[in-house]
């Protein structure tokens, strides 16, 4: 039986990903919950961007209502690519219960974090 917990099966799909330029950073926007079932979802536009030469991402977390350690490590995936191509990510306007995740894993130590994207676009214009 389906409870709506987060991961459940019924949750397929339940993640759209918006990706969108500015200047010279490509902004990627997940909207719902980012775990197991809906991974690949994110993965398959931060590869193809850093596949086409984009080298500065943002990743705006601002709709992100949940992030499992298989989000977590497509976004750590993503970076450690971007990085080896001399860029980086930037994550933006995480929400509490996605923050919380980062920081118990100590992943928010490994991210660019910024509080909005406004502030995460300025810094990334600035690179």
């Amino acid at each position: 039986m389906d409870r709506g917990v987060p991961g459940s099966t019924s949750h397929r799909g339940r993640l759209t990903v918006d990706v969108q330029r500015h200047g010279a950073s490509l902004v990627v926007t997940p909207d719902g919950e980012l775990d197991h079932h809906t991974a690949d979802l994110l993965r398959e536009p931060l590869e193809r961007a850093l596949e086409d030469g984009c080298k500065l991402l943002v990743v705006d977390c601002s709709k992100l209502e949940f992030c499992d350690s298989t989000g977590l490590n497509v976004l750590l995936g993503a970076r450690l690519k971007a990085e080896a191509a001399g860029g980086g990510i930037h994550l933006a306007g995480m929400r509490p219960v996605v923050a919380r995740v980062f920081e118990i894993t100590g992943a928010d130590g490994v991210f660019v974090l910024h509080g909005t994207l406004a502030d995460a676009l300025k810094e990334t214009a600035q690179s």
